[in-house]
Order: C-alpha cells, then structure tokens, then sequence
C-alpha cells in the first residue's frame, strides 16, 4: 500500500503553496498493499513497484491444492497533466496445481491491465493553513478539512491471454473502473478506500471494495492492516493482509506483507517481499508564486 509523504503541507506553511504538484519528497508508493492511492507519481515520473510471493492454496470441496510462486509489477508514469498518470497492472504466476490423481505444473500472466489514473479532487489544493504567532490554540484546533478525502477515477482494460488461469469462454479484453478516496489524519495515518468493477462487458463481472488503513511510526519505517471484499456470479471471498515498509531513500522503498482470506471451502495464505523504485531525474517541480496567481514558475 501506500506510504506517502506530502511536501505540499510543509510548503504551505512555509508561504509558499503548490498549486498543481503530485510531486511528493519521498516515493509515493501503493506497495505492498492492493488498494491504489489518489494522488499521482507526478507529471515525467517513471516508477516501479514490485514483489515476489509465495501462496499456498485449499480448496476442501475438490480435495485439491495449490502451491506456487507469483510476480507483481505496476509500471506508473505521470505525464500531460500532474493529476494523471499511466498505470500497467502485472502479475506472472507459476505453480503446482494437485488431486488425489493428478499434478499439474501451470504457468502464465494471471493478471495484464492497462488503465489511467486521474486526481479529481484534492481537499489541500489552493489551501493555506498559515500558523497563528498569536494563538496556541489556533495552531492546535481540530481541524476538520481532513475529513475531506482527496477523490480519484481509474479507468483500463484487462488483456485476458490464453493460459491456465483465464476461462476459456473470458473475453479477450474486458474493462475495469474504479473510484479511490484517500484521506490523511493527524499522527501519521492514511485511510484510502478503493470501490471497484472489474471484468466489465464479461459474463465474470465482479464488484469489490478495498479499505487500507497505514501509520507512518518515523520517517523510515510504516506499516499497514488492509481489507478486501469480492463478489462475482462465480465466486466471492474476503482477505486481510498486513505489512510493513521501510524507506531505503526518498527514491527506493523495501516492503514485506502477508495475506489471508477467510473462506468455507478456499483456503489462501500468502506472504512476500518487494521493492519500489522512482525514477525523478526529468521532474521540474511547479510551483505557483502566491503574490502572481496567474504565473507558474518552474523549481
């Protein structure tokens, strides 16, 4: 999941506000949980996120079992706007698939999705919380703006291949949409909720939801308790994970997490490790001069 540290509320503080810039001082990153944050990479950021797993699988009802290991990759690139960005969803899984009569070795992309990520509304954005030398109280009131959460739409396309984990009646292609809140409270919480329908324009239509819930403990370390929740005409299931990440550097964030769901007759337990990595060299950061509204000045 996510692991975010914003620049744009110290700025504001220090006078000076950025009006337009999803530009964060360390990787904004939404490993290692599923969920997907709201705010952008920034515009000319390339990043990368990604981790290897290992998963052991039950199913009581057909006495079979399931042991392997899978590969996440999202590729993320901010570009045209500082709201949007371009987001590939990667997931390459090998296991042994067993019964009381047979053993078969399977291999394929269990998940290809190509879709675009845009900041529809941030709660922060041409607003100043400027500090009072006056009042103690004032600069330590209750401040309810943070129930406000920033609000995103993602919307892309699963490129479902031939192999042993797509059905064999699935569409090629197939749609998926999704609308992000996010919200940031005092002492280093984040709270980002996902509401989600993938696999539309398919008879596997499937609606679900994620609740991520992360504390930032110092600058380097974080951890996470997630949810998710889903529900097609062909199966449903419930999992919790949790995890931790630590900040290698503002560009290279360590991650380590481990999932279960809760389920009659499917028994999943899984756990991994991974990295995220941002590329930042091209950035010019933008800055809005607050005595020149109207003038945008490059950092």
């Amino acid at each position: 999941m996510f692991f975010k540290r914003f620049i744009w509320l110290s700025l504001a503080i220090a006078g000076v506000q950025t009006a337009h810039s999803q530009y964060t001082d360390v990787i904004n990153s939404n490993r290692p949980g599923e969920s997907f944050g709201a705010f952008s990479v920034g515009k000319t950021i390339f990043q990368s996120e990604g981790g290897l797993s290992y998963i052991n699988e039950n199913h009581s009802n057909t006495d079979s079992e399931i042991k392997g290991m899978f590969v996440d990759l999202d590729i993320r690139y901010g570009f045209l706007l500082e709201e949007l960005e371009f987001i590939a969803d990667l997931q390459y899984r090998a296991d042994t698939y067993k019964t009381d009569v047979e053993s078969i070795d399977r291999n394929g992309l269990k998940t290809s999705a190509l879709g675009f990520k845009y900041l529809a509304y941030d709660p922060f954005k041409n607003y100043e919380d400027k500090p009072s030398l006056k009042s103690w109280k004032y600069n330590h009131r209750f401040r309810w703006r943070q129930f406000l959460p920033a609000v995103a739409v993602y919307a892309g396309a699963n490129l479902n291949f031939t192999n042993d984990y797509t059905p064999e009646d699935q569409s090629i292609v197939t749609y998926k949409g999704m609308i992000i809140l996010q919200n940031h409270f005092e002492g280093g919480w984040v709270f980002v909720t996902n509401l989600l329908a993938d696999h539309i324009a398919s008879d596997y239509l499937t609606f679900g939801g994620i609740l991520t819930v992360t504390k930032s403990f110092n600058h380097k370390w974080s951890g996470f308790v997630e949810i998710q929740g889903y529900k097609s005409d062909y199966q449903k299931d419930f999992i919790a994970r949790g995890g931790a990440a630590y900040l290698l550097n503002d560009n290279l964030q360590l991650d380590i997490s481990i999932g279960k769901n809760f389920h009659d007759t499917r028994d999943v337990i899984y756990g991994g490790i991974g990295a995220s990595w941002r590329f930042a060299l091209n950035y010019k950061d933008i800055i809005l001069d607050k005595d020149a509204p109207n003038k945008d000045v490059s950092k």
